[in-house]
């Protein structure tokens, strides 16, 4: 063996145990109790371990743009006026130096695998493509990413776009987005985008559904979609603000329907938090979608970063577990069970999100690894526990030292 991490709590075991985890060139060997063997050895001392977080939607291209960004009026802020005027000045460097930052950020927090966002449209072309994409290799020693592409400012009304949207898919975006809400004909929008998968074998990643009523949403026909074109299991839809706004017993009867269709959900707290309820000045309306209830009538959920210092969200230290906890807060979750949904939805539940097959702690999966500073999922959320260590692929990638006290010295 090249690796044996040892006296770890896995955070898929209730039982809180303690594992050893060989790992032989770059995959998982071994999960056993007190593992013989030759080879480095990192002990992490009863502390928690899981199979690496995963970002399901972020958006590198966009990250670290709030300082060029002017000022908006609180009631009116419009995050796309905001990027928009700035596109035409993104170079595919600038792009790379602000992405690789965020992604650097992302990998000390104990990311592993990271589905990002990258928008094409006339304005930015494939610039803001090419500065992600020139990322993926460089940093395939820390971190698996997969780009999905889309339209933020329109498609169907914005000429040009469906062509850099076809463009990106040749050149290697596995999944295919939209963003209905900002397209003159927003089902026109999703009805392409669902063409576009079809056309070119890939998975659907939506915008979808904010606003400050609960009328005219679009999981309707994307569900209908879904099923038309026969594409459950590979649809996600992000945001779902307006489920906030709607009583539990509809959102559980909308729930049920979406996981017999097939359709998963991408809870984004900040940014929903940010964004929703700007129209009032008092009983200001939360946003965020109630991510366990949907889990709760068999949707698949994630919980994710989406935007990074720009006008969408003008915070954010791509700390996964601080988004959960972020989360947990303000959807007042508090029982363990619940708490450990929360890590599910950064770990196992990303997976399964994103069609990972080689993921988890079994023999023959990648040695992806990630030491928390909590002894339970539960904890870990809660306290916002930190990252120690982050093996990929059984190499470690980074190290953080825990803080210490320094007492005073006895005279």
């Amino acid at each position: 063996m090249d690796l044996i991490v040892r006296n770890a709590r896995l955070a898929d075991r209730s039982s809180g145990e303690l594992i050893d985890i060989g790992v032989e060139h770059g995959r998982i060997v071994a999960l056993e109790h007190a593992l013989a063997g030759e080879a480095e050895i990192y002990d992490a001392k009863g502390c928690l371990a899981c199979p690496g977080l995963i970002e399901t939607h972020i958006h590198l291209d966009k990250s670290r743009i709030i300082d060029r960004c002017a000022p908006q009026e609180r009631k009116t802020l419009s995050p796309v006026k905001g990027v928009s005027p700035l596109k035409e000045s993104m170079s595919v460097e600038d792009v790379h130096a602000r992405a690789e930052r965020t992604l650097q950020d992302c990998i000390k927090h104990g990311t592993t695998r990271m589905r990002t966002q990258v928008e094409v449209d006339p304005a930015i072309g494939m610039r803001g493509f090419e500065g992600v994409q020139s990322l993926i290799a460089d940093y395939k020693w820390a971190i698996d990413i997969e780009i999905c592409v889309f339209p933020q400012e329109g498609l169907t009304n914005y000429p040009g776009t469906d062509e850099l949207l076809v463009e990106g898919l040749k050149r290697g975006a596995t999944v295919v987005g939209g963003a209905p809400r900002y397209d003159s004909d927003q089902a026109g929008q999703i009805r392409r985008i669902f063409e576009l998968a079809r056309e070119f074998d890939v998975d659907i990643d939506i915008h979808l559904d904010v606003g400050p009523t609960a009328d005219a949403m679009n999981i309707y026909l994307v569900r209908e979609l879904t099923e038309q074109f026969k594409r459950g299991g590979r649809v996600v839809v992000g945001h779902m603000a307006k489920l906030s706004l709607l009583p539990p017993e509809e959102v559980a009867a909308l729930a049920r329907s979406l996981a017999n269709t097939g359709i998963g959900v991408t809870v984004l707290p900040t940014t929903d938090l940010f964004l929703m309820g700007r129209e009032r000045d008092h009983a200001v309306v939360r946003g965020v979608a109630d991510a366990n209830l949907l889990c709760e009538h068999g949707v698949n959920c994630s919980l994710s970063s989406n935007n990074i210092l720009n006008p969408a969200t003008p915070y954010g230290d791509c700390s996964l577990i601080r988004m959960a906890n972020l989360y947990a807060n303000v959807l007042q979750v508090d029982r363990p069970e619940r708490l450990r949904e929360c890590f599910g939805m950064l770990t196992d539940r990303s997976a399964r999100l994103l069609n990972l097959a080689d993921y988890g702690f079994a023999v023959g999966r990648p040695a992806d690894i990630v030491i928390v500073n909590a002894e339970s999922p539960e904890q870990a959320i809660a306290e916002i526990a930190q990252p120690l260590a982050v093996f990929k692929h059984g190499r470690q990638t980074v190290m953080w030292h825990p803080p210490q006290l320094l007492r005073p010295r006895q005279c």
